[in-house]
């Protein structure tokens, strides 16, 4: 095993190599909270090497000053392309960990490029820490056999010749998990708990991994949202053809068809409404289908992969957010959406409660209930003075999850892991 010789903390900076599953040219949550803490970090002289996924043509070698990107080549699963199977290179973890002489790893998720950071920091002795960016147990229908072989594409080709065929769903409200879901968790919490602390972006998530018996230290740390490019003033109220709006990964875990069934009941009594659905992922096909089948192909607009930065003007353009999600760890969508001064209805699951507080800055429904959304969307666009009230409330949410306070904390978390680390 490697050893360290070294001080912990070189002239009051640190070398920090990060492992990430995810990251730029793609953009979801994960990526984005890499990119600014390490690039707000690297200004403040830390320095980074971010170890991720190679896409192609588009990627990037480097972020600036003081932050390296070591690419992993890797092949996509089958049954979601966007999901990469990196492949194990000692070469590339070399490279990472020697390009700075390495502080500290942080990983990023339970994938194979996170167990590639929990082995290359065992052997290079340095501490281990882990952000809990994602519930891969609500993820498991993409491991399912017809998904891995791709039996799902007859199945949406016959659906097509079907035109108003079933359309698939994600799966419904459970009273517990699923056998598989349990061993997924398990598997998760597992990895983490190697980890010296784990960072939850939430304190909902916190509590969740307490209640599932993970002992590690927890540390709350907000991914955080930069204010000065999603920047909305109060709207004083909706449109008299109200335009809602769904931003996000169109993946089955995320419920968009509960979203779509919700429009069909507002359309009814708000003839001009209108609904956008921004992003891309595999439910695609099957939401196109299932809008059609419901009578509001011609209402709703699905516009595809939308570039990150078109992304702050285009909320500025709506009047109201909705996400029927069950998984959020946070919820980066919806924090752009309140920091642009849009009123939000969602779901009462896992993180979202702290950014859609009911009756503050938007309503909360049970899960998958879209009567129940429905009638949320029409509370708020149906009264201006609440409107104007949920839209103000969320500016002010919006401000406490400022990135450079939150990557101020972070820096905190590192130094102290590293102080740990000294002391023992």
């Amino acid at each position: 095993m490697f050893s360290r010789s070294e001080p912990l903390i070189r002239g009051g900076h640190m070398n920090i190599v990060i492992f990430t599953d995810t990251f730029l040219p793609k953009i979801d949550g994960v990526a984005v909270s890499v990119e600014n803490f390490s690039r707000i970090l690297a200004g403040r002289g830390h320095n980074f090497v971010i170890c991720c996924p190679r896409y192609g043509k588009d990627d990037i070698t480097e972020l600036g000053e003081n932050i390296k990107i070591v690419r992993f080549a890797n092949f996509p699963l089958p049954s979601y392309p966007d999901i990469k199977v990196v492949l194990p290179s000692l070469k590339k973890l070399r490279e990472a960990m020697t390009a700075y002489p390495a502080d500290l790893v942080h990983i990023q998720s339970p994938g194979l490029m996170g167990q590639y950071g929990m082995l290359a920091a065992r052997y290079y002795n340095v501490p281990l820490i882990g952000t809990y960016h994602t519930l891969v147990s609500e993820q498991t229908t993409y491991l399912n056999p017809a998904r891995l072989l791709r039996v799902d594409r007859l199945m949406d080709y016959y659906r097509k010749k079907r035109k108003n065929g079933p359309v698939e769903t994600a799966p419904r409200v459970k009273t517990k998990q699923t056998r598989t879901e349990r061993i997924v968790q398990r598997i998760t919490n597992w990895f983490y708990e190697k980890d010296m602390l784990i960072i939850s972006p939430s304190h909902r998530i916190k509590e969740t991994l307490r209640e599932q018996g993970v002992k590690t230290p927890i540390e709350v740390v907000s991914n955080g949202m930069d204010l000065a490019v999603f920047k909305g003033g109060i709207k004083l109220g909706p449109s008299a053809k109200p335009k809602l709006l769904h931003v996000g990964r169109i993946s089955f875990e995320k419920n968009c068809d509960v979203v779509l069934r919700a429009f069909t009941l507002i359309a009814k009594k708000l003839p001009g409404a209108t609904l956008d659905i921004v992003g891309d992922g595999p439910a695609l096909p099957s939401l196109k289908s299932l809008a059609a089948s419901l009578g509001v192909g011609e209402k709703v607009a699905f516009t595809g992969f939308v570039p990150r930065a078109e992304l702050p003007a285009r909320y500025l353009q709506y009047d109201l957010f909705i996400t029927a999600s069950t998984m959020e760890t946070q919820g980066l969508v919806v924090l752009e959406a309140i920091a642009s001064g849009l009123p939000c209805v969602g779901v009462d699951a896992y993180a979202l409660p702290e950014l859609i507080r009911h009756g503050e800055n938007g309503f909360l429904a049970r899960p998958f209930d879209h009567e129940e959304i429905c009638r949320h969307v029409l509370s708020i666009l149906g009264d201006p003075s609440l409107y104007r009230m949920f839209s103000a409330r969320g500016l002010q949410i919006a401000s406490e999850h400022e990135i450079n306070r939150c990557a101020l904390k972070l820096e905190r978390v590192y130094e102290s892991c590293l102080r740990v680390e000294a002391v023992a």
